[in-house]
């Protein structure tokens, strides 16, 4: 899987640079989520921007990250998500989890000293 991970005082920017999210990158995202979702970060930042299919495995991990970070009230924002990934957040009922940018910047300034709400 190919990805950048950035810091920008506390707010990780993950940005994937695959097309898809599906079983065959799903583990590494996992892998790495497992690294950066730490109870220091501000939030978690993942640009979708190169992505245009996911599948459940693809769910799966951003599940995962949802869960680990969950915990620490972080939250997740998710930014250029096409109609294709969003409607399979829809139908997954994932989509209530995370927030919707067009930007990163957008995303920083609104995710900012931000808790998750229930």
């Amino acid at each position: 899987m190919n990805f950048s991970v950035e810091n920008r005082g506390g707010q990780v920017i993950f940005t994937l640079k695959d097309k898809q999210l599906n079983a065959v990158n799903a583990p590494v995202l996992k892998a790495q989520f497992l690294i950066v979702c730490q109870p220091d970060i501000e939030s978690l930042i993942l640009d979708f921007s190169n992505i245009e299919q996911i599948d459940s495995a693809g769910l799966g991990a951003l599940l995962l990250a949802y869960r680990i970070l969950k915990e620490y009230d972080i939250p997740i924002g998710l930014i250029s998500v096409r109609s294709m990934v969003k409607s399979m957040l829809r139908i997954s009922q994932l989509e209530h989890l995370f927030e919707f940018f067009d930007s990163v910047d957008e995303a920083i300034e609104s995710l900012e000293g931000e808790e998750i709400e229930e």
